[in-house]
């Protein structure tokens, strides 16, 4: 058994997640509006947690609580093979929610006094995967802990390690109407890719409507 996986984020009209490479997300972000803000949070607070990689802990060091709307905020879930992020960031203030890090096994022994610092501010660790992180693994064991829903953030590189293993059950896409271009800008999914049509993860459309300025799109497997 796994958690309810979604995939949830803001896009441009050209599938853009950032204005370039090593950018923070906020910036196209800032472009959405109160609706589409809303919108996003109030998923947050349906989902018993919430994920995202430890790139967009580096570049965005995001707050992942709930703030637009009233309500509860999410268990905070961070995948990471390396452990290779700052002390000083949001997520490690479990004041205000809970924040549990993924790791492997190598990284959990060879980071042990970063480790150490983090469980002293109450982070908790939970291993899956010898040399990185398994992350069918990793949904089984936050369903023993009473995580049933699950929503993911990214960045381009955790969508692509979810999709690849079919492990996304909806994606919401909150398309900004702008245009970012750039070839090597990060989009929706990065990754490898799927080279092929025998490959690639289909979809089918589950809903799709006007909010504020935005277009919400939500795509279920098909």
């Amino acid at each position: 058994m796994r958690p309810k996986v979604i995939i949830v984020s803001e896009v441009s009209i050209d599938g853009k997640l950032t204005l370039a490479k090593g950018v923070s997300s906020k910036e196209l972000m800032s472009l959405m509006d109160e609706d589409a803000n809303k919108y996003l949070h109030q998923i947050r607070d349906l989902c018993d947690a919430i994920l995202v990689g430890a790139e967009t802990i580096r570049t965005d060091n995001p707050s992942l609580t709930v703030r637009y709307v009233e309500g509860k905020n999410p268990i905070r879930v961070i995948p990471t093979n390396s452990l290779n992020f700052p002390e000083e960031r949001n997520i490690f203030n479990t004041k205000k929610a809970k924040t549990i890090i993924v790791t492997s096994q190598k990284a959990y022994e060879n980071k042990k006094d970063f480790v150490e610092k983090l469980k002293r501010k109450n982070v908790e660790f939970l291993i899956c995967g010898e040399d990185k992180v398994d992350f069918k693994n990793m949904l089984e064991k936050l369903y023993e802990m009473n995580i049933k829903s699950l929503m993911v953030e990214g960045g381009a590189n955790i969508n692509w390690q979810f999709i690849k293993e079919d492990l996304v059950d909806e994606i919401h896409l909150i398309v900004v109407p702008v245009i970012v271009g750039g070839e090597d800008v990060p989009t929706l999914v990065g990754g490898k890719g799927f080279k092929s049509l025998d490959n690639i993860k289909r979809y089918k459309v589950k809903d799709t409507f006007r909010l504020g300025s935005q277009i919400i799109n939500i795509f279920e497997k098909a």
